[in-house]
């Protein structure tokens, strides 16, 4: 392993201080380098931000819970499509669902169950690289191949989008969605066995917003004040197509991360929005397959301005007990955050939402004098902590990349298993448990647990050589604080390196078969996801 302390200060000082330029990271194949669009030297803010599309009901089927009650129906095909994502840029080829990227997204409200069919309208050849080393992505396997993961969602095993259930083009998968679950933000993509970062990098995603009653009654910023932005990196061809990296070798392409040149929001590179002066809500996607986020708002492109304060309402599961004011947020991949954001003391002016030196969107506001009724409640919804004297058991579960000598990933694994290992963690239906996910690399992992919603108890350092010689935690030093928007509902937690971090489950909502996985998406191709089983022993946890 490459893990080292001096790059264990190196990736937290990437954390927490300004990072180089996204495209910094773009790995090139062997030889002559590729030719690569220039994105930052493109024109700022000439494009207005898109607003994705509110997908609507085509009429009522019987519901699979109830075949004598009806329910709403979708139907949603990915296509492949053109699009601009600069006003000087030649379109560009994407895979979108209702060949758009991101995708239309979906409004639903708890306790009202929809269904959606998700149909391959896709070409049958892929236009990204595939590696046919990796598990799931076999020579003898289709090459176009798809299924549909509800991200957070609180859904039976047969409609989560198992890896394995994928189908082919010219064929569609139904998906029953009972939404029992409190209003967030969610968000669907695709989830195929050892191809989800080449569906994704083409543009496979869209949000899905549950809304409830007590939501409503909170006079949140609604309508046109309540902005969906999906961000998303990536690098572009001279001639406007997407640039995926290779490894160089023709057999094995894989590449173990993947950084884009450009952020794009809502599928736009330097998009601008006119906004009034008053408070919008954000819903905020992290849909990139490995960048972190450092996001801030400054009343000057250049960095040059103080942050702008803004306040947080809520995470991946839902809205937090209390408003989070803060100047920044770290945002990982398949993260959300709710935010309020109060533009009423910048009439006429100009706001930026960026990651460190990258700007994502400018926000021109507006010199109109506007009523705001909307509210940023003191208050918003009971977060009840998960005492740990109620979990029946504590597993340790480990994080580590295997290299060669050259210091190159060759394969990610979870607690040392491959993803065709039997399974190990088997939790019984409504027990509580805690995982400790030990991180032996020298990367952040944003780790996921389909079907659940958790709470995370805390993160330590420890030192990792006595770890690799003994097997024992040992501690140094205590365990770094939590930060006020952290003690919410989530459903995808920040691993740091050489540190242990505590997640509380309860294992409510359905029994049978989901992953748990890393959501750096080449990572997850290459073995860093596992399944797991929620056994219908009510109120207990298995031996397994």
């Amino acid at each position: 392993m490459r893990t080292t302390r001096r790059r264990f200060l190196q990736h937290m000082s990437w954390l927490t201080a300004a990072t180089a330029a996204h495209g910094a990271h773009i790995m090139q194949p062997a030889g002559a380098p590729a030719p690569m669009l220039d994105t930052r030297a493109l024109a700022h803010f000439v494009d207005p931000l898109p607003i994705p599309a509110i997908v609507k009901s085509t009429g009522l089927r019987p519901s699979p819970a109830n075949p004598a009650s009806q329910v709403p129906y979708y139907h949603i095909a990915m296509r492949q499509f053109q699009a601009k994502v600069h006003r000087d840029v030649q379109p560009t080829t994407f895979w979108g669902y209702n060949a758009s990227c991101p995708g239309p997204t979906i409004e639903a409200r708890r306790e009202e169950p929809i269904l959606v069919e998700w149909a391959n309208e896709l070409p049958r050849q892929h236009f990204l690289p595939i590696d046919h080393t990796l598990h799931g992505a076999e020579a003898d396997k289709p090459e176009v191949r798809t299924v549909v993961h509800l991200h957070g969602g609180r859904t039976g095993p047969e409609s989560d989008g198992y890896p394995e259930d994928w189908f082919v083009p010219a064929h569609s998968a139904m998906c029953y969605y009972p939404n029992q679950q409190e209003a967030t933000g969610l968000f669907y993509h695709d989830h195929a066995m050892g191809i989800t970062r080449l569906n994704a990098v083409a543009g496979l995603m869209g949000m899905y917003l549950v809304r409830d009653e007590f939501e409503d009654g909170l006079n949140l910023p609604k309508g046109m004040y309540e902005i969906p932005l999906v961000l998303f990196d990536r690098s572009f061809k001279p001639d406007g197509q997407l640039y995926y990296p290779v490894s160089g070798k023709p057999d094995a392409p894989w590449v173990s991360e993947y950084y884009g040149s450009a952020v794009l929001a809502n599928g736009k590179i330097f998009p601008y929005h006119e906004v009034e002066p008053r408070k919008y809500r954000l819903r905020l996607l992290n849909s990139s397959n490995g960048s972190f986020y450092r996001l801030s708002f400054s009343s000057d492109p250049t960095m040059a301005a103080e942050s702008l304060a803004f306040h947080q309402i809520g995470s991946e599961q839902g809205l937090l007990a209390t408003p989070a004011e803060m100047n920044l947020l770290i945002l990982g991949p398949g993260e959300r955050a709710d935010l309020i954001v109060d533009f009423s003391s910048h009439a006429g002016k100009e706001m930026f939402l960026r990651t460190d030196v990258t700007v994502v969107v400018q926000f021109r506001v507006s010199q109109d004098k506007v009523a705001d009724s909307s509210s940023l409640p003191n208050s918003l919804r009971p977060v009840p902590r998960i005492p740990e004297s109620t979990a029946v058991r504590t597993r340790e579960l480990t994080l580590a990349d295997y290299q060669n000598r050259l210091g190159r990933s060759t394969v990610m694994l979870l607690n040392g298993a491959h993803w065709d290992m039997p399974v190990t963690e088997k939790p019984g239906l409504n027990s509580t448990e805690i995982w400790s996910f030990i991180n032996l690399t020298d990367d952040s992992h944003p780790i996921h647990l389909h079907m659940v919603r958790f709470q995370l108890l805390d993160r330590r350092p420890f030192d990792l050589s006595v770890y690799e010689l003994t097997k024992k935690i040992v501690f140094t030093g205590p365990a770094v604080p939590l930060t006020a928007n952290e003690l919410g509902w989530k459903d995808t937690v920040r691993v740091d390196p050489m540190t242990v971090t505590r997640i509380i489950v309860k294992f409510e909502g359905f029994a049978g078969r989901y992953v748990w996985h890393c959501h750096m998406l080449e990572h997850e191709d290459n073995e860093m996801m596992r399944p797991y089983v929620i056994t219908a022993d009510d109120q207990t946890s298995s031996a397994g």
